[in-house]
């Protein structure tokens, strides 16, 4: 069994960070990096990048909302031909960077209140995935479950990857729990852990209603911003090393066959 590892980074701004991406390279195999929007600036991401190539951490764009006070995480309404192009910017500023620094940009995310929204809409879905095929239609999308997404990337011929956001409580249909409601972010450690060996046994998560969604992924996600987000991601790689796991790049699995439970 071969699974990714991913966290959120490169969300502070100037002099002020956020979280400790230092140490959370160290522990996973992929980073989403955001691209300036929500978070993030020119240094910070460079300096993500060259700090994930020298230890061969796949990089990956965290695409959202214009929205700093808000981290991304409040719901806006743009035109959704403008929000392609933010989508096709934010891309394009994390590529080049990459680039300038001998690293590649191997997928893509939704970050925040944009995810949520493209993740529950096909209507929205649609164009900006269609964004990210237009500017390269090798990128992955790191998503979580959503049909919206997933059949807008089949649309376009662009590959998803599915991924459990282990600090996050899902609701009954697979769709994250809104921030606002109480237990949406999971702070303990011990219940991370054990969501994520019942994913890696079962290949399903229990959604805040009780009831259990079979989810088949190729990553586990948690958030960089989330307290104690270091030591969960400690818990998280030995419960995977615990299960007889590998934790790998996620763009070493999209074309193969492991996957929690044997899944595909």
């Amino acid at each position: 069994m071969k699974i990714d590892l991913n966290a959120d980074m490169g969300e502070g701004f100037g002099p002020w960070p956020m979280g400790n991406d230092e140490a959370l390279l160290d522990l996973v195999s992929s980073a989403n990096v955001a691209c300036g929007f929500h978070a993030g600036d020119p240094l910070i991401m460079q300096r993500t990048a060259e700090r994930a190539r020298a230890r061969g951490v796949d990089l990956g764009a965290h695409v959202g909302f214009p929205d700093r006070q808000g981290f991304g995480r409040r719901v806006m309404q743009i035109d959704p031909t403008e929000l392609a192009a933010m989508v096709t910017y934010q891309l394009g500023a994390l590529d080049g960077i990459a680039r300038a620094v001998g690293h590649r940009v191997t997928h893509m995310s939704f970050h925040g209140a944009l995810g949520n929204m493209a993740a529950a809409d096909a209507d929205l879905a649609r164009p900006l995935v269609h964004a990210v095929a237009s500017f390269d239609p090798n990128l992955l999308i790191v998503s979580s479950s959503s049909s919206a997404i997933e059949g807008a990337a089949a649309q376009c011929g662009i590959r998803v990857a599915t991924t459990f956001l282990a600090d996050r409580a899902y609701d009954g249909e697979g769709l994250l729990v809104s921030r606002a409601k109480p237990g949406a972010v999971i702070h303990d450690a011990g219940v991370v852990a054990e969501r994520v060996a019942r994913l890696l046994r079962d290949g399903v998560v229990i959604a805040s209603s009780g009831k259990a969604l079979a989810m088949p992924v190729k990553s586990i996600l948690l958030h960089g911003d989330t307290q104690g987000a270091v030591e969960l991601a400690r818990g998280i790689r030995a419960s995977i090393e615990a299960a007889g796991g590998e934790i790998v790049p996620v763009s070493r699995l999209v074309a193969g066959s492991d996957g929690p439970a044997g899944r595909s």
